[in-house]
């Protein structure tokens, strides 16, 4: 759990950011357009090692 949150990154502040943070067990992208949300969710994946998935229009995901 963070008392912080990023407003207005870029990609790599976004990235550099979430690498302070422990690896959640998935982390959801679900914020722009969906091109761009799976080039986020593949640089969480090859840069952080986190399982990062960018879930489809109107998807339900049990936390």
């Amino acid at each position: 759990m963070t008392n912080a949150y990023s407003a207005h990154a870029d990609a790599d502040q976004v990235v550099q950011w979430l690498s302070a943070m422990k690896p959640p067990v998935t982390a959801y992208v679900v914020h722009g357009e969906v091109d761009a949300a799976w080039t986020l969710a593949g640089r969480l994946a090859d840069e952080l090692g986190w399982n990062a998935v960018v879930p489809r229009h109107l998807e339900r995901v049990h936390l």
